[in-house]
């Protein structure tokens, strides 16, 4: 059974995007109903601040709802748009030059295993690390973070995130041993006090 609050669940990413393109004026705000939570989450964990990923995902799907015509189809939908708030990410960061080191809330994901109330110190302790891990993702350069944020976070295959970033899969590879070197060094002083 479909839900009562999605008029037309029927259509395709692809034939949404379509729609829009025709002239439908609902068809893009159902498209981007359906793929907000992801997209948030990528915009989130890339700006590492709740105003400037706001800002940077209302600047993505700005730019979306403006060129969905040019959309070729290569890929998916949820691919292209996941670029396009990588890309809005990424380009605010450079405009800005502004590194923040604010941890994100603990409840970033309304992760249920995250917390649970058989164990609050484990609670803490997990909260900490996550913190601790938001913080130092915040300190690399910011296009090894988009690669990480896409590859180890966002569970994507580095052949997707090439194509959502626009380089090579050697590149994505490279980003992330950058990445994942560079965060091993930060966080090596938590390694001392577990």
């Amino acid at each position: 059974m479909n839900p009562p609050n999605d008029p037309r669940p029927e259509l395709s990413d692809a034939a949404l995007l379509k729609s829009h393109v025709e002239g439908d004026p609902t068809a893009f705000g159902e498209l981007f109903t359906r793929h907000r939570d992801r997209l948030w989450a990528v915009a989130l964990r890339t700006m590492r601040n709740r105003e400037d990923a706001a800002d940077a995902l209302q600047d993505a799907m700005v730019s979306a709802f403006r060129r969905a015509s040019s959309f070729r189809g290569d890929s998916a939908v949820t691919s292209w748009l996941h670029r396009i708030v990588v890309n809005a990410c990424l380009d605010q960061i450079r405009r800005s030059k502004v590194r923040r080191a604010e941890a994100l809330p603990e409840n970033i994901d309304h992760d249920p295993k995250m917390v649970t109330d058989e164990d609050p110190a484990r609670d803490l302790e997990a909260a900490d690390l996550a913190g601790a891990v938001e913080e130092a993702l915040g300190r690399i350069n910011a296009d090894q973070r988009a690669a990480l944020v896409l590859v180890d976070m966002e569970g994507l295959s580095v052949e997707e995130a090439a194509a959502q970033l626009g380089v090579p899969k050697g590149t994505v590879k490279s980003r992330c041993a950058r990445g994942r070197t560079r965060l091993a060094v930060l966080l090596e002083p938590l390694r001392g006090a577990a």
